[in-house]
């Protein structure tokens, strides 16, 4: 009995040991943890709260008011075309490549080839990736070259120009495309060979199949991973400054302009440009978690 007593004493604190104890496991996360607070979250409220100031720290809503002008708003209205054109094109090409990979019945090389080439093209951006462009694309880049001299094709008299609109969102492509592969190829795979086997069984056809059932299990995933990709590109700066300099009003580069030019130089107007571009893409990645939740009920 006074074993027992004894036993059941030792067990209950070791058990409250255990509880006041903090699992070791938390200190993984920790430096993730201290990462966002130094350089997420900080500099967030610090921006927030510079939108509202003066250059002398008094509150003002002028820099909101600001917001109004027809340079600025044309800037964000370039930028989220720009941000549209290069989502919806990279989300249609990404889901090809995708489907080709997981359901095109390719060699088995193929998948991890593209998935390894997707994961370093997705992060390949900046002045690099200008230059490749450039070296590509331009007046006197490779491809133009080429065209030029052994199809009797000039790029260039077509109106297309690497420093434009469209120059900038085929640019952009380069790390859309990849990235919607490596969203989309999880989704893709959680499509049940269960269900094309049933609506074979039933007589449907492929179309019918994908019309009537995939579809509609996967646009969660791909509205979703468009709207992230719509993010991906709008809040992206290196590469649209290392390309197009300031020949190109986005609100990236004016913004850039505002904090760090000699000429347009106003912090806190930069501020306020910054926190419109949090609001948008903050609506993106609301949009694509709350799609991505949808989806998952599904693919499970």
């Amino acid at each position: 009995m006074v074993d027992n007593v004894g036993a059941a004493t030792m067990d209950g604190s070791v058990i409250a040991a255990q509880r006041k104890r903090l699992p070791l496991s938390w200190l993984g996360v920790v430096p993730f943890f201290v990462f966002a607070l130094l350089f997420l979250i900080l500099p967030t409220v610090d921006l927030m709260i510079g939108a509202f100031q003066t250059s002398t720290g008094e509150f003002t809503l002028q820099n909101i008011a600001n917001l109004n002008q027809p340079s600025i708003l044309s800037a964000y209205w370039i930028s989220i075309q720009v941000s549209v054109a290069s989502a919806v094109l990279g989300a249609i090409i990404g889901f090809f490549l995708a489907h080709a990979a997981v359901m095109g019945n390719l060699p088995n090389w193929i998948r991890p080839t593209l998935t390894t080439f997707s994961g370093v093209a997705s992060n390949f951006a900046g002045v690099p990736l200008a230059f490749a462009f450039i070296a590509t694309l331009g007046r006197t880049g490779l491809v133009t070259t080429l065209l030029s001299t052994y199809a009797g094709f000039n790029l260039y008299s077509t109106g297309f120009n690497i420093l434009s609109f469209w120059g900038l969102t085929i640019t952009y492509l380069y790390f859309q495309i990849p990235l919607m592969v490596l969203i989309l190829m999880p989704a893709l795979d959680g499509l049940k060979k269960e269900w094309r086997e049933a609506a074979s069984i039933l007589g449907a056809t492929k179309l019918q199949f994908w019309t009537h059932v995939a579809f509609p299990v996967l646009w969660p995933s791909l509205l979703g991973a468009t709207m992230l990709l719509f993010a991906n590109a709008f809040g992206a700066i290196a590469t649209a400054y290392a390309l197009t300099g300031s020949s190109l009003n986005i609100v990236p580069i004016l913004l850039y302009a505002q904090i760090r030019g000699d000429v347009l130089h106003d912090p806190n107007l930069g501020y306020a440009l910054a926190l419109g571009m949090i609001l948008i893409t903050a609506i993106s990645n609301i949009t694509y978690i709350w799609l991505r939740a949808r989806s998952d009920r599904w693919l499970r």
